[in-house]
């Protein structure tokens, strides 16, 4: 008997959710150690350096009021901020909880049973979870070894919504932007070019949205500004495909500390500007070193490489690494169980990482007793 109601309880488990959700593999976010934990984090591609001092100060100063009353529902203040910084105008942005905020929008909005999600793979692992929540056809379109987008083969498949990280996560690598062209304009369906990483390119696909109406950029403050825990990022597209996207949006998802302090971040670009050529050179002189070891590293234009080590048993390497304490990401899916992929660190992270990874590809054992 339930002590609780005093009727009897149920012998079988009952779901009370979609078939759709009890069979869903989630999306398994990069390992996030404990508060205290001593470790060198090279998994989940956060920045080394700390934020903006002008965001730290807005943060400080922040009215309490604010606090007590509910935010802007659109995010002016970050709108505001993002169309200065950028040269678009307030009503081609959209705020959001992170971008995967607005990855969710945009699955919501345009994704469902009959109308596909189509991507370049591997990639951002996210984009397949989010579909298949939604019961909207998947359509993965596998990249060759160099990470070339595949441009004829995306537009063969005829989604309602294709998804391009560009630059790709987990390979770093870039699409030239005339590919992007040729892609926006033999689709139908809408385009999203995921530029979370765009601060450490060469280039960047902006010039897109105002020319083709089915392209949406989206941009985060984790990567390049530092603001991974703060959770904001920001949606551009002509004024129409933002209207659509806001209608699915919760209602207040941008909370007014965020708001104000990636509004004072994205407004300090001097400092943005320092601090990502500071990890650009160091991620030059990491791929270097990985490959003066014997690893395959790919042509990166993010804050991270994709690393092939020389035998292949990347999976060992992880593990091995793992117990000195440093963490870099190993995902275990077909086409990467032979690849790490390693967050670009402060010097003295990768010093460790590359001294231990040595003693480990030498016949050393990370084990500890």
């Amino acid at each position: 008997m339930d002590t609780l109601t005093g009727t009897r309880a149920c012998t079988h488990l009952v779901s009370f959710f979609r078939a759709t959700i009890d069979t869903l593999h989630p999306y398994v976010p990069g390992r996030q150690p404990a508060p205290g934990t001593r470790v060198i984090k090279l998994n989940t591609n956060e920045n080394p350096y700390p934020p903006s001092p002008q965001a730290l100060d807005a943060l400080r100063q922040l009215d309490a009021d604010r606090l007590r009353r509910y935010p802007h529902p659109l995010g002016d203040e970050l709108r505001e901020a993002v169309a200065e910084v950028l040269a678009v105008g307030p009503a081609w942005v959209l705020p959001g909880n992170g971008s995967d905020d607005l990855l969710t929008m945009l699955v919501r909005a345009v994704a469902g049973p009959g109308r596909p999600v189509v991507y370049p793979t591997p990639t951002y692992v996210l984009y397949r979870t989010l579909a298949e929540i939604q019961d909207a056809p998947v359509v993965e379109v596998p990249y060759d070894d160099s990470f070339a987008l595949p441009v004829e083969h995306l537009v063969a498949a005829h989604g309602a919504l294709t998804f391009i990280a560009n630059p790709n996560s987990p390979s770093g690598t870039a699409t030239p932007t005339e590919r992007l062209v040729a892609l926006a304009t033999a689709l139908e369906g809408l385009l999203v070019i995921d530029e979370a990483y765009v601060a450490f390119a060469d280039d960047d696909a902006l010039t897109l949205v105002r020319r083709h109406p089915n392209v949406v950029i989206l941009r985060t403050l984790s990567k390049s500004h530092a603001l991974a825990g703060l959770r904001l990022g920001f949606a551009i597209a002509q004024p129409s495909v933002i209207a659509g996207l806001a209608k699915v949006k919760d209602s207040y998802n941008v909370s007014a500390v965020a708001a104000r302090v990636g509004a004072a971040a994205l407004r300090d670009v001097e400092h943005t500007r320092r601090v990502v050529e500071r990890i650009k050179a160091s991620r030059t002189r990491l791929a270097a070193a990985l490959e003066t070891m014997g690893c395959r590293v790919w042509p990166s234009q993010a804050n991270f490489l994709l690393v092939r080590p020389p035998h292949g048993d990347a999976e060992r390497v992880s593990r091995e690494l793992a117990a000195h304490g440093i963490l870099v990401r190993y995902f275990g899916e077909t086409l990467l169980s032979d690849t790490l992929r390693i967050t670009v660190g402060t010097d003295e992270e990768q010093t460790a990482l590359l001294e231990t990874l040595g003693t480990i590809l030498n016949g050393g054992s990370a084990a500890t007793g």
